[in-house]
């Protein structure tokens, strides 16, 4: 009869083990569509920004500003996007052997998320700063974030900074990213670059995209003027932009990771059910049998 409590405990056990990973697969639901639509809404706004600054790009010229200005020699910096809390899969595992097998040795750290930034410190990287931001992401944790790579790039003798983070692709799927924000490359601005949207992108013709880039456009009081003032809301807004789509691939995670342990332990329930009842079952045939004995030894 030991044996039977012990497995009544573990079925007891396992069921509250299931009732919370089941709440925590809904909550990571719910914040999984908040940061989708974040994301969303901002796609299209992000588009048309691009636009603008490659017609910007064009009538100023190559050495219009310094977010421009193409460097060699200096080291990388880079913001890495991870997350505070774990059970979320391989998710910060796989962007971490991203950054390990895609940044230089010699390059230095900003990260957003608790994760990634005590592996790294435990590796001798060297940390500049450490930022936190809330959930769902608001757009202003990101411009303290901006600001510093963009001082940084400007001050610090840097080559290139550039973002790691998980980009959204669907709910089973999420890709760890490295993505340069400075200087700001022409070509990333003609394209249409995934992690502006989630989910499934509806093509754009070249043709459309051409034409679209091609529109005459009259800045006033001139075009270095409006550079100046759309260069950091356009970093800005990338900074964001990965924020929530990092977000949005956590929730995601969390929740297929919570639906499994879900799925997991209802299945270790049957089957210490299952043995559960053999158990008891031949307990019960193990007494009938002494009963009948010890009534035939009556006899």
């Amino acid at each position: 009869m030991a044996n039977l409590r012990d497995i009544r405990r573990r079925i007891k056990s396992v069921k509250n083990t299931a009732q919370i990973t089941r709440a925590m697969q809904l909550v990571a639901a719910a914040k999984m569509k908040k940061a989708q639509d974040q994301a969303l809404a901002g796609r299209d706004y992000a588009d048309l920004l691009n636009q603008v600054l490659v017609n910007l790009k064009e009538n100023t010229g190559e050495g219009a500003h310094p977010l421009l200005e193409q460097r060699e020699g200096g080291k990388e910096l880079v913001l890495v996007i991870s997350t505070d809390k774990g059970l979320c899969g391989a998710l910060n595992t796989n962007l971490g052997k991203k950054v390990r097998a895609d940044v230089p040795k010699d390059a230095e750290f900003v990260t957003v998320g608790r994760k990634l930034r005590n592996q790294l410190t435990k590796a001798g990287r060297e940390m500049l700063a450490d930022f936190e931001v809330k959930d769902p992401v608001p757009f202003a944790e990101a411009r303290p974030i901006a600001k510093f790579l963009t001082k940084a790039f400007l001050e610090g003798g840097y080559s290139k900074v550039s973002i790691a983070f998980s980009n959204y692709i669907t709910v089973m799927r999420q890709e760890p990213v490295i993505v340069q924000l400075l200087p700001v490359s022409t070509a990333a601005l003609g394209e249409k670059q995934d992690y502006e949207g989630l989910g499934d992108q509806v093509a754009v013709a070249a043709t459309d995209r051409a034409a679209a880039l091609a529109k005459d456009y009259l800045f006033e009081p001139s075009s270095g003027d409006v550079l100046d003032t759309l260069l950091p809301l356009y970093i800005n807004f990338q900074v964001y932009q990965m924020l929530v789509e990092s977000r949005a691939s956590e929730h995601s995670a969390r929740m297929v990771a919570m639906k499994g342990a879900t799925d997991n332990a209802k299945k270790f329930i049957k089957e210490l059910t299952l043995e559960y009842n053999k158990l008891r079952q031949a307990a019960i045939t193990a007494e009938l049998l002494e009963i009948t004995t010890a009534m035939r030894a009556m006899e």
